[in-house]
């Protein structure tokens, strides 16, 4: 792409998509299921506990 051409609005959000999806890895999805099944806190608890939102 030339510097002075902007880039489409679909790959803008392309790149936005691709730079704040999470990604987890195997051993960290384990451990988010295991804990999930021990039931040792609600589900709301754990998504809020790993999915934290971002302050702004």
């Amino acid at each position: 792409m030339k510097a002075n051409q902007k880039p489409s609005p679909e790959n803008y959000l392309k790149d936005i998509r691709r730079k704040t999806r999470r990604i987890f890895t195997a051993e960290q999805k384990i451990l988010i299921v295991m804990e999930a099944l021990r039931a040792e806190t609600s589900i709301a608890e754990l998504c809020r506990r790993k999915h934290p939102q971002k302050k702004w």
